[in-house]
């Protein structure tokens, strides 16, 4: 029924969750939500937005909450561009403002304010899993796409897979795809024995995101 969406990411603050500028500060029965954040999934269709926020003044991520808004036509909430990306172009990726947005305070996503960064540390390490796993996808896809290429295109009389260098490149590329693809089996081992935490699957996420640009480069 609703396109939901996680505000997390801002203009100034990427995994650093514990920077979160935007602020949702108490007003009678309301939370007024001033801020920004960009590169946010589904944010173009959400209905439903999950706001990483500032609710108190205690440094860190002590005072980080989680607000749920329904944004659609609520004054104060405005989304910004489409923002252009190298791939998954199926999926809206947006700038979100808010301007002295007013919700309930019952929409704050627990009992208490502040628990917010733990609540996003709970399920960081599968989210950055998924990540990963579709970028070993792709990084495999890749390189089954130039080996097809490469088999058939001919020049200076033989194929582009019959030239040292071709293959020696394409040996490089299977090397990483397979350190890859090894790392993230770990992983995945690891977050079904809910073993899986923060460190690692940000190795993962950085490590598999980094070799799709080498390969695809």
């Amino acid at each position: 029924d609703l396109v939901t969406a996680i505000a997390m990411t801002e203009p100034g603050t990427g995994s650093d969750l514990a920077a979160i500028a935007t602020t949702a500060r108490r007003d009678g029965d309301d939370y007024v939500i001033n801020g920004a954040k960009t590169f946010i999934t589904n944010g173009y269709h959400a209905d439903l937005v999950c706001i990483v926020c500032r609710t108190g003044p205690e440094a860190g991520g002590k005072g980080v909450s989680l607000v749920m808004a329904e944004v659609q036509g609520l004054a104060g909430f405005r989304r910004g561009r489409l923002l252009d990306k190298i791939g998954q172009h199926t999926v809206d990726t947006c700038e979100l403002f808010f301007e002295d947005m007013r919700v309930p305070c019952g929409n704050l996503l627990g009992v208490d304010e502040g628990q917010g960064f733990r609540q996003l540390m709970e399920q960081l390490p599968r989210e950055r899993l998924i990540i990963a796993v579709g970028g070993v996808a792709t990084l495999q896809r890749a390189i089954e796409e130039t080996l097809a290429y490469v088999m058939q295109r001919k020049i200076f009389g033989q194929t582009l897979m019959q030239m040292q260098n071709t293959r020696f490149k394409l040996a490089e590329c299977q090397t990483l795809a397979t350190i890859a693809r090894t790392f993230v089996d770990d992983c995945i081992g690891k977050a079904i024995r809910d073993e899986l935490d923060n460190p690692t699957s940000a190795m993962a996420k950085w490590w598999v995101s980094d070799t799709v640009g080498k390969v695809v480069d």
